[in-house]
């Protein structure tokens, strides 16, 4: 019942607002017991579907899935998209970032870890990594926001942001993913993308994390 109502919303079946069946309609309906009509609904409550209104009922969620677009920067902007740096430092990467890098063992890469927010709301915590090699001295290295962002750092070195591969998975999120993006119980989006300059150099990489319950991910290709 759950997924089959948490379907309906993602497609737009049960409009922002509307009202469900009782509880009795619903167990016809579905053909399953008052319980098990109470715990869908608690998971999908849980979740961020559903919200209930004191003597009123159980109604869809008013906020709309957001649309994040696709990219590897997003210029702030008032009411828009903007960034907090959590954290800059050269850290051991992970052995998947390591491998793109082809790094060997125990070698470092630049670290710049952001919470992405629109419109003041947490979107996305990006963690990005860049050779040591290629951003040591640049403002990459340095513990603040920086203008046009890395696409633009990279592109002064030499080495512009031709294409990125992503490969997108899902999962529970960690504790620390929970707490910075305001999760309820739900599973997040992951993106591992690797960003590549000319002969398909790789300058950063990057994972993505996002909630999956209000978010879409939109890509788009020109004809």
């Amino acid at each position: 019942m759950a997924a089959d109502v948490r379907a309906r919303i993602m497609a737009g079946d049960l409009a922002p607002g509307t009202r469900l069946p009782s509880t009795a309609r619903l167990v016809e309906e579905f053909g399953v017991s008052n319980t098990t009509v109470q715990k869908a609904l608690a998971e999908l409550k849980g979740e961020g579907y559903l919200t209930s209104r004191q003597g009123k009922g159980v109604f869809v969620r008013e906020r709309q899935p957001f649309r994040v677009p696709v990219g590897t920067y997003f210029d702030p902007a008032p009411g828009g998209y903007s960034y907090e740096l959590l954290k800059v430092a050269e850290a051991e990467p992970p052995t998947e970032v390591a491998r793109a890098f082809a790094l060997g063992p125990g070698e470092r890469a630049q670290l710049r870890q952001r919470l992405l927010r629109h419109a003041g709301r947490p979107v996305e915590i990006d963690w990005s990594y860049y050779p040591l090699a290629l951003v040591h001295g640049t403002e990459l290295s340095e513990s603040r926001r920086i203008r046009g962002g890395a696409p633009r750092v990279l592109a002064e070195l030499g080495h512009p942001q031709r294409g990125y591969v992503d490969a997108v998975s899902a999962r529970m999120p960690t504790v620390e993913e929970a707490d910075l993006l305001s999760l309820p119980n739900v599973p997040v989006l992951r993106t591992f993308r690797i960003v590549h300059s000319d002969e398909r150099r790789p300058v950063e990489v990057s994972v993505l994390v996002k909630g999956s319950h209000l978010y879409e991910l939109v890509y788009e290709q020109d004809a």
